[in-house]
């Protein structure tokens, strides 16, 4: 399991993604065919009742199985989501850990699965999703 701390803003898992740093999202570790992301709380990312709004659980948790699916190699693989379905438990105000897990990887598809908490563990978000890899090209 590789830990992850001192990254760009913009970054995850060494992959650059500008929307991670819009949503501030944080890689924690990827490795062994899992993922865990943080999103921490952001005034911006709530709905009309100050809850985090469902677009943003949306967010978080394509990136953080995005990451799950590709997690056996971070950095030479990128994903595309093929489907991702989405059940939304309960609100919360605060900060977000998602955690994922690639179930199956396939000679180009993944099949993930994957819960949000907040920081007292109750659970807020599940989902599951079938994404692709890509093999990353070198800069040229």
């Amino acid at each position: 399991m590789t830990f992850f701390s001192n990254e760009a803003p913009d970054t995850l898992f060494s992959l650059r993604m500008p929307m991670v740093q819009a949503f501030g999202l944080q890689g924690v570790r990827i490795g062994d065919d899992q993922a865990t992301v943080l999103m921490p709380a952001n005034p911006l990312h709530t709905n009309s009742r100050g809850d985090v709004h469902g677009g943003a659980f949306a967010v978080l948790m394509d990136c953080v199985l995005s990451c799950a699916a590709r997690a056996h190699e971070p950095a030479r693989f990128g994903v595309i989501t093929v489907d991702m379905s989405l059940h939304y438990v309960a609100g919360t105000r605060g900060d977000v850990v998602a955690t994922a897990r690639c179930e199956r990887r396939g000679k180009s598809l993944c099949f993930v699965r994957g819960e949000a908490h907040d920081a007292d563990g109750n659970l807020l978000t599940l989902a599951t999703g079938t994404f692709k890899l890509v093999e990353r090209q070198p800069p040229a």
